[in-house]
């Protein structure tokens, strides 16, 4: 093996104690979060010959402590300097147009794709699922195959009947078919937390939307808007009868992880669900009975003594569902960890797919998104929507164990795949999944100039600014060689009591 494939450009990763467990833990419960990370102003007290790196930067308070803990443990340096460019690692909530053009391919890694928003705005993935849609009808027209139609996901089958008011002949569309018996909801295209979101279920309701357009079309200012005001929304379906959980809605929060996009590594991973803390009814004007998220949630005076109510473990939620519903339901044993996982990784394939080719990528790119599902009484799966920058706040018990997980088995998966990929090496097996499901493996996906197979091997130098580093000796003398630079980390991370 040259000494081309030993070399990296990220540093070495610490390596774990000759008692740790490698695979991960074999209980079905996740392990606890470690203990939290030392202050930030820790930094600030080392003298200046020991400030040498490498460098994290993360920008916003999301998840902070959890990375922070995570790149320490590696023996990563936290930097507040945001225009910083020797980094290794840059995590930030709010994506930035010059982080973009000063990213370094195959020597960095950096949080976010920058046109996620195919995916993670309403509009964009409305317009996105509605072309491949198109794409797939043309496709089996043209070239039909046995079964092929029955393969097919239809978007009306996991997607609620939506519309776009930034298009006129959309929204008269759906001016023209709303009737008084029907709800919708309302929302932005690229807002979360549930802000601005509002139902529509009168006439009243309805002409005071289209007040609110006309108004905005009459302003002058409006055409020189990217997403001129109250037309940057969609009016979605309103699902009405959802499945309850002691009389109270929930959805279920699911990851799509783009692990690495140099070849494409996508991974579903499996979230919590998001409780109301009111009974369901569907005539309540209170938007908090109709939307789950814990910032929704939180104005509720009696959010601070009942919180733990409003988060339920996965396996909570599947314990409830076969108590509750096997028997007189006729539901297969388990259903949440089998017809319902292998429904939500079929939608979120499906999503992926329909945007792939258009996606931005650079080898160190990677991206987490946060998928919502909502289950109805008969049991169907609808993707309600996916959001970029999830929550990773951990305010009660449950986030306590699930976020830390997510975050670190996530950053592990970041960098085995990065390494591997700058290596061309084969991406399979991946010794840092744990909990993480695969969904597509783009090692044979044609590459950008129309050839197939495994990632192209590179070989680049470290970050200009940034100090080499001597190269360890091989650290694990057990038999099996040499553990990789890219062992799954053990670190879980400190919990945050801020709340999403």
């Amino acid at each position: 093996m040259g000494r081309g494939d030993e070399e990296s450009p990220l540093p070495q990763l610490s390596q774990p104690d000759q008692n740790t467990d490698l695979t991960g833990s074999k209980d079905p419960a996740r392990p606890a979060a470690a203990t939290p990370e030392e202050p930030l102003g820790d930094e600030e007290k080392q003298p200046p010959h020991a400030r040498q790196g490498p460098f994290f930067y993360i920008g916003g308070s999301n998840g902070a402590s959890i990375i922070s803990t995570y790149c320490r443990s590696k023996g990563w340096q936290r930097t507040q300097d945001s225009r910083r460019e020797d980094y290794w690692l840059k995590w930030c909530e709010t994506k930035c147009r010059d982080s973009y053009l000063s990213f370094r391919e195959g020597q960095q890694l950096l949080f976010q794709l920058p046109n996620n928003k195919l995916l993670t705005t309403k509009i964009g993935l409305l317009s996105a699922l509605r072309e491949h849609a198109r794409a797939l009808s043309k496709a089996t027209r043209t070239l039909p195959a046995p079964g092929t139609q029955a393969r097919v996901m239809k978007m009306e089958d996991f997607f609620p009947e939506t519309y776009r008011l930034d298009s006129r002949a959309e929204r008269q569309a759906f001016f023209t078919l709303f009737h008084e018996t029907q709800m919708w909801i309302c929302k932005p295209t690229a807002s979360n937390q549930g802000k601005g979101i509002f139902l529509i279920r009168s006439r009243e309701d309805l002409a005071a939307l289209q007040a609110k357009i006309q108004s905005a079309e009459d302003d002058p200012r409006h055409r020189r808007m990217s997403f001129p005001g109250p037309q940057a929304r969609v009016v979605q379906r309103y699902i009405q009868n959802p499945l309850l959980l002691d009389g109270r809605k929930f959805d279920v929060r699911s990851y799509m992880l783009i692990a690495c996009a140099m070849p494409y590594m996508v991974f579903f991973g499996h979230g919590y669900a998001r409780l109301t803390l009111s009974l369901y009814d569907p005539h309540s004007g209170d938007l908090s009975g109709h939307l789950t998220n814990q910032f929704m949630q939180k104005q509720s005076p009696l959010y601070v003594l009942l919180k733990e109510d409003t988060v339920w473990s996965m396996e909570h939620l599947n314990h409830y569902i076969n108590n509750k519903f096997q028997s007189t339901r006729g539901l297969p044993r388990d259903w949440v960890f089998t017809t319902f996982t292998k429904r939500m990784q079929r939608i979120m394939a499906h999503c992926f797919l329909a945007v792939k080719s258009k996606l931005e990528r650079k080898l160190g790119y990677f991206d987490l998104i946060g998928c919502d599902f909502l289950i109805d009484e008969n049991f169907k799966v609808w993707l309600l929507e996916m959001n970029s920058n999830p929550a990773l706040h951990t305010n009660c018990e449950v986030l306590k164990k699930v976020i830390p997980d997510v975050v670190v088995e996530t950053l592990d998966l970041a960098l085995e795949t990065f390494h591997k990929s700058l290596r061309g090496r084969k991406m399979l097996p991946l010794r840092a999944r744990r909990h993480f499901a695969l969904l597509h493996n783009g090692e044979a996906d044609p590459r950008p100039g129309g050839s197939r197979g495994a990632p192209r091997t590179c070989r680049l130098a470290p970050p200009r600014s940034a100090p080499r580093r001597p190269r360890p000796p091989s650290p694990d003398p057990r038999p099996g060689g040499p553990l990789g630079p890219w062992m799954p980390s053990r670190d879980a991370g400190a919990a945050e009591e801020r709340g999403s």
